[in-house]
């Protein structure tokens, strides 16, 4: 999170700072679980892709307060994350079979009740693009999950709404008896991601998780377009009290003619930013030039 004038106007940005969140984030899934009650009966939990940590945090303090702090939350990234309490960290990769085995290993050999997942690509502005690199790591997301979620489970990621999204419901629908779109209201109106909401996991009798399996290899064009049974379309659901901040506005701050605004520092810094190196030589160079 920036320090931008237009962060500061971002009530939900303000917010997390104030209440500790790493990111703003963590009134998504806060409000997808108001809407879908997804936390109920957790006690093992999975946050794929979760650098900065802002899902996980969600996780470890609501499972906790759910089960007398008997809950077991796993996070995994590529990136390094600062340390969580009541979070084991996994640095993998989500498409290794080695990578689900490890979280296995950390539920004593049981499965996950939950799998969530805020994973998005570095988008590029092409949104045909950058929808389909989406969709590619929610399948992988989906075929981890197919190895560590317990049947009955809930799968919740985020997705880009486009125009090929019917193909991807399609294919969560194999596994899942219930598939919804959330919209949660810290989500900017503006903004094509919602988050999809897969309830009591239920693959079928023949299926094999196996991370080799590309799960959706159908092709698809103007010319064989989805229609009939490959066609499904999914309830989309509003999440959060529209008496609530809108994300897409502007609130003020809120503080009297004398005072100005108060910049709070991040909850959890970057542990390893890109940047880091480049502060290091500034430094260098302005203590060499005035020596």
């Amino acid at each position: 999170m920036g320090k931008s004038s237009k962060d500061k106007r971002d009530v939900y940005y303000r917010l997390a700072k104030e209440q500790g969140w790493r990111a703003r984030s963590a009134f998504k899934l806060l409000q997808v679980n108001e809407e879908f009650n997804i936390f109920e009966g957790v006690t093992r939990a999975v946050d794929l892709c979760a650098a900065p940590g802002s899902w996980s945090q969600v996780l470890s303090r609501e499972l906790r307060k759910n089960c007398d702090e008997k809950a077991q939350v796993v996070a995994v990234d590529l990136q390094a994350m600062a340390p969580l309490p009541g979070v084991t960290q996994i640095q993998g990769d989500i498409t290794k079979l080695s990578t689900a085995k490890q979280i296995i290993s950390h539920f004593d050999g049981g499965q996950a009740d939950l799998v969530v997942s805020d994973g998005a690509p570095d988008v590029t502005g092409l949104h045909d693009l950058d929808e389909y690199i989406q969709a590619q790591l929610i399948l992988a997301a989906l075929n981890i999950t197919t190895h560590v979620l317990r049947p009955g489970g809930t799968f919740v990621a985020k997705i880009f709404r486009g125009k090929d999204v019917t193909l991807l419901y399609a294919q969560l629908k194999i596994f899942f008896r219930t598939v919804h779109i959330a919209k949660p209201r810290s989500s900017r109106n503006s903004s094509i991601e919602a988050f999809i909401v897969c309830m009591d996991y239920n693959p079928p009798a023949d299926y094999t998780p196996n991370m080799a399996n590309p799960l959706m290899d159908v092709p698809y064009d103007d010319l064989n377009p989805v229609v009939g049974s490959n066609r499904f379309i999914v309830p989309f659901v509003a999440c959060g009290d529209l008496r609530g901040f809108d994300a897409d506005m502007t609130y003020p701050l809120d503080i009297g003619e004398a005072n100005s605004y108060n910049q709070r520092d991040p909850t959890q810094a970057p542990i390893n930013p890109p940047y880091k190196r480049a502060l290091e030589l500034k430094r260098s160079n302005f203590y060499n030039n005035t020596l």
